[in-house]
């Protein structure tokens, strides 16, 4: 098996900023969950630096205005999600969740991944996947060795 650690080689800590993990974990923790609590997209806004980048996992980017624009098009007063995981690693901080909306299927599993500088959300990354293709997802690998890949 071959991996690469991209963002971090050699397990280099972001020391630029003086926000420590457990500060950026709880601005991550605290924004999520007045988002999820009362639906108030205009209280993340605060906490995102002016330049931040959004990025999905089908190679796109937005900006936070874009961004911000999506979040408010998303039904969040029918949304629940379920937080497994809130990880924190230096400048950056990972949730993993599950989110639906009640009679609509069974909704998405997401992780998300956050970079923060001086308590401000720099940039975010956003995985999602389907949670009723999941199965079908798990062995993505034998279509890319049938195909030659």
């Amino acid at each position: 098996m071959k991996s690469e650690f991209i963002d971090n080689p050699g397990d280099r800590r972001n020391t630029a900023s003086m926000t420590t993990e457990t500060d950026n974990r709880s601005i991550v923790e605290q924004a999520l969950a007045q988002l999820i609590a009362t639906g108030d997209v205009e209280a993340l806004e605060p906490l995102l630096s002016d330049d931040f980048v959004h990025h999905r996992s089908d190679g796109t980017s937005s900006t936070k205005a874009v961004w911000l624009a999506a979040v408010r098009a998303v039904p969040l007063a029918d949304l629940r999600v379920e937080v497994h995981h809130v990880l924190a690693d230096g400048d950056h901080v990972m949730m993993h969740s599950r989110r639906w909306i009640p009679g609509a299927g069974p909704g998405i599993a997401g992780v998300d991944i956050w970079r923060l500088v001086d308590g401000l959300i720099v940039e975010g990354w956003e995985i999602i996947e389907p949670v009723a293709d999941a199965a079908a997802h798990v062995v993505w690998w034998e279509e890319a060795a049938l195909n030659g890949n």
